[in-house]
């Protein structure tokens, strides 16, 4: 699944420097606790026609698959981490502690499905659906019981068929554990049986399960869809199964709809019979899944179509009359599938894979096996009205929805503990296929600004949690669908590419996706064969990346020459927001090295395995700087000392350094500051220096520097000095650039036009909002409509000086809009408003119906711009808190609406009113985020009292040219 996380936000809201979204793009009894993981035995599967292994044995715990290590890589292992050598993982503070774990048992394997014989009828108008199942079942043990999911739906008959005898069992449900119950007066014996179950239930409004999406026809007609999300564990909503990765089994799926419908399922369609103004459509047998993977659309379409080169036939459905806006997602789906079908030397397994449109969707995408379903926003393509930052996003997207389906649909997860190996890996090889289809884009320099950095500024909480995070409840999954197991996961993934080269890295995928194809690994099957053909201790090394919260900061303490080598002290230790006590946690580090007049190579590398260790680097002159991180590839902070600091300044202003080191620089020195190690004012020298950067990507990180002190700066009196040097910085680069494009400019300059006039709009700067005005004005006259790659810029800046009349005009400017990605360009510029009154209006649009319910949370959350604004969206949701948990039930959009209304405040006030409100409201499923944003405030209300001086000081003394 896709939240796109940082990119899709990124594609809008890079423009203001800060995340304002993102979309999650999306046995036998035994209890699941913090310290125990069920596994799966391996047995073997035909690829042709694989067999389920739902069967196989669960009952491993993690202790039992840690000493499956070779005795060499157990004795390395727990001799350097010994606070892993029980599988323990990191408590948190007292302070922060998270509440007891609701008491959760996976579901008992006595009983598993092996093929699932479905059928659905969706009313669409009425909202509801009826459905019945003969699920085909083999009883491994006698027993007088079956347990399997089930919430929110009603059972109108439920026989079991034995050995000739037809058996009605005692039904009970139980609603916190979203399970069913089948007693039976007798003990069933070992061997087959047939389920067969009637059931009806809702086509809710929840975005979840079997839900209903809306839409209007050109005539103004309201139009719906009935669509499926289930991951992580929303089958169960639509019917009963056994609702859990490690269960997969086969499906054969049946579809009742109104004739004049689209119906689509994860397999072709092989019959289809009409009857009266209904139609039944039935598909192939699936593959081999996991119940989250399945699915079904039924609503109206158009749809373009092409083949790969490889013979899969990929189409992209559409709204009807608006077919060509598929066309470039197409494009990038039949090049992509070709691409990791070289990549992994194994080929799609399917016949067909679908990638649908749809009007309402909580998520950014999501990876069903055979039928992809998107957001409309990360599918779709206007030519005339699409920005090139958000057909990048698409391209982003499809490559990250495509991965899935060799990287968790071929190969699952064994539980959500592991979710990490889906979803990290996909967010990491989405970029190797875009880089390789669209060079122009730059893509892994993105990278470190939008998914590396953002995974190192929420690891270093407390709060935060390991790649490999053990959950239970179907509560605590949806809260893992984060930047660790996203982009934390993807950046562990960059690191040991890098530190095992890509030939064995693509023979270890190759391995890992042919031994376990159609079945469920842990982590420690991918280290194991990537171990294979890198001959590299894989498993010793990355365990103490996926087992471990937090990431170490390596600390340059001495440097000496010595001959033509260069050797420096270095040593690691856990890096902590707070600059508190940190752990007494090791990684072992791949440690890389880059020198001047060899900028663009690693001169040297090295696993740092103790706490300290003496380094030496050969062939450098005496006198050249040495960098470590060169690419900003490892997953680690670095702290210079003051000397060696001052001879990387230079390399920073000329450029020398390549651009992902000169970021790299720049975020690690501002992570310091505010962990207290380094001041404020050290670190508004170094952005000074570089007002001459003419890269986007550095330029996205020194916005995002500069957005963090700014809203820091907010609670002072002194934010128009703030904005000065704000306009002072941009100024250069805005002049440079222009408004309009350049002939043959490259994707990253029409990038950084944007972001730059935004960032000079916020600033106050006159000559920029008194351009937007005049570019506004004839956009709406018809004159000269506004180029999409400046809309954003445009609108906040006419939005920040604007009234009543401008708020008026944007609303009316989103109704009149279809185009999904300008309704969210307009929504999502409405918080730039600084009168207060006009931001409650904000408040009451986003609540309105004439906001998707996906789309809410982003409008509320745009007007965190402000102090002012921040206020009143704390308070709005605080006092519409109920109504919220309900609108969203503990998904992924209450999360993002959590963190980004509450984690910019700065004052031990504010903190402890958050916790008082949240100690007496239900917020279980949002509890690791409310958690993250009162730490952060109180990290900032340390930043704020520590600096506050300083930074006035500096503004007050800076020397303007």
């Amino acid at each position: 699944m896709s939240w796109c996380l940082t990119r899709i936000a990124d594609s809008l809201w890079k423009p203001v420097g800060r995340i304002l979204y993102r979309y999650p793009s999306s046995g036998g009894g035994n209890r699941v606790t913090s310290r125990t993981f069920c596994a799966s035995s391996r047995s073997t599967s035909s690829f042709a026609r694989p067999s389920s292994n739902a069967a196989n044995s669960r009952c491993s715990t993690f202790r039992q698959k840690f000493g499956r290590f070779s005795t060499p890589a157990r004795r390395i292992f727990s001799s350097r981490f010994p606070s892993l050598r029980s599988s323990s993982f990191p408590s948190v503070d007292p302070e922060f502690a998270m509440p007891e774990k609701k008491q959760f048992e996976r579901l008992p394997t006595n009983v598993v499905p092996h093929l699932y014989d479905l059928f659905l009828k969706p009313n669409l108008k009425n909202a509801t659906f009826e459905g019945r199942e003969t699920v085909h079942i083999e009883i491994n043990s006698p027993t007088n019981s079956i347990t399997l999911n089930l919430v929110d739906l009603k059972i109108k008959s439920c026989t079991l068929a034995k050995d000739g005898s037809q058996l009605t069992p005692t039904v009970k449900l139980n609603a916190e554990d979203e399970t069913l119950t089948l007693s039976f007066e007798e003990e069933l014996t070992k061997g087959s049986a047939e389920l067969q179950i009637e059931f009806t239930g809702e086509l809710n409004d929840k975005m979840r399960g079997f839900y209903r999406s809306t839409a209007s026809a050109a005539d103004g007609e309201q139009k719906y869809v009935a669509v499926t999300q289930f991951e992580p564990t929303d089958a169960r909503r639509c019917f009963p199964c056994w609702d859990e990765p490690a269960i997969k089994a086969v499906f054969e799926i049946t579809i009742s709809a109104p004739k004049d419908k689209v119906v689509l399922s994860n397999m072709p369609c092989t019959q289809e019979t009409i009857d009266g103004d209904w139609k039944t459509s039935k598909f192939a047998p699936s593959l081999v899944m996991s119940t989250y993977l399945v699915a079904v659309v039924v609503g109206d379409f158009d749809y373009v179509e092409d083949k790969s080169d490889d013979g899969v036939l990929v189409r992209v459905y559409t709204p009807p009359g608006v077919k060509e806006q598929g066309e470039f997602a197409l494009y990038v789906a039949t090049k992509v599938l070709p691409f990791y079908k070289d990549y992994f030397q194994i080929a799609y397994p399917l016949p067909k894979i679908d990638l649908v449109a749809i009007a309402d969707f909580s998520a950014g995408a999501m990876e069903n096996w055979g039928l992809v379903t998107y957001r409309q926003a990360c599918l779709l393509v206007d030519p005339k009205n699409t920005s090139a930052s958000h057909k990048q996003l698409i391209a982003v997207v499809v490559g990250h929805e495509l991965a899935h389906q060799w990287f968790g649909n071929l190969v699952t997860m064994e539980w959500w503990t592991h979710l990490w190996l889906n979803e990290g890996y996909a967010s990491f090889v989405e970029n190797l296929c875009v880089a390789e289809l669209f060079p122009e884009y730059n893509i892994w320099t993105q990278f470190v600004s939008d998914v590396f950095i953002k995974a190192l500024e929420l690891d270093c909480l407390k709060n935060s949690h390991p790649i490999e995070v053990p959950v239970g409840h179907p509560s605590e999954i949806e809260e893992i669908f984060d930047d660790i197991s996203y982009n934390k996961g993807a950046s562990v993934i960059r690191m040991l590419h890098r530190y095992i080269g890509d030939d064995d890295f693509r023979k270890g995928m190759n391995i890992y996706l042919t031994r376990h194809q159609y079945k469920n690994t842990f982590t420690e099957d991918l280290w194991a064969a990537l171990e294979e053909p890198s001959k590299k201790p894989v498993r010793a090394v990355m365990s103490s990346w996926t087992k471990q919260m937090g990431f170490p900061v390596i600390r340059v303490t001495a440097s000496e020459q010595d001959g033509d080598s260069r050797i420096l002290t270095v040593t690691q230790e856990k890096f902590v927001a707070d600059n508190s006590e940190s752990d007494n946690w090791l990684w072992m580090v791949p440690l890389t090295f880059s020198v001047k007049g060899r900028e663009e190579e690693v001169c040297h590398s090295e696993v740092l395995e103790t706490r300290t260790a003496k380094i030496r680097i050969p062939n450098v002159p005496e006198g050249a700087w040495v960098k470590l991180n060169p690419g900003t590839n490892g997953v680690y902070r670095v702290q210079y000392p003051q000397n060696l600091l001052d001879q990387l300044i230079p390399a920073i202003e000329d450029k020398s350094l390549p651009p992902l080191d000169r970021l790299g620089i720049v975020d690690d020195l501002f992570a310091l500051v505010k962990a207290g190690q380094a001041s404020s004012a050290q670190v508004l020298k170094v952005l000074a220096a570089m007002r001459n950067e003419d890269n986007y990507t550095v330029w996205n990180i020194i916005g995002n520097c500069m957005s963090k002190l700014r809203s820091l700066i907010s609670n002072t009196d002194y934010s128009d000095e703030f904005n000065k040097f704000g306009r002072y910085l941009f100024k250069p680069i805005g002049q440079k650039l222009g408004w309009d494009p350049k002939p043959n400019e490259g994707h990253m300059d029409t990038l950084l036009r944007s972001f730059v006039n935004a960032r000079l709009g916020s600033y106050g700067d006159q000559e920029t909002i008194a351009e937007a005005k005049k570019r506004f004005a004839a956009h709406l006259s018809g004159e000269s409509v506004i180029p999409a790659d400046l809309r954003v810029a445009v609108y906040l800046s006419v939005i920040s000086s604007g009234d009543e009349d401008t708020f008026n005009t944007m609303i009316k400017l989103y109704r009149e809009e279809n185009l999904q990605e300008e309704k969210d360009r307009i929504g999502r510029s409405l918080g730039a408003f600084k009168d207060k009154n006009i931001l409650s209006k904000v408040l009451e649009f986003a609540m309105s119906d004439e906001v998707r319910s996906q789309d809410k949370v982003f409008v509320m959350v745009s007007i965190d711009m402000t102090k002012p604004g921040r206020e009143l969206l704390w308070e709005f949701v605080r006092t519409n808190w109920t109504d919220l948990l309900r609108r969203y039930e503990g998904g992924f959009l209450l999360s993002r609406l959590v963190k980004s209304s509450m984690e910019n405040f700065a004052s031990e006030e504010m903190a402890s009113s958050i916790e008082e409100f949240f100690k007496n409201a239900e917020c279980s499923s949002a509890t690791r985020s409310i958690q993250q944003s009162v730490e952060s405030i109180r990290l900032n209300a340390s930043w704020l009292n520590r600096d506050k001086d300083q930074i006035k000081e500096f503004l007050a003394n800076f020397k303007y040219d």
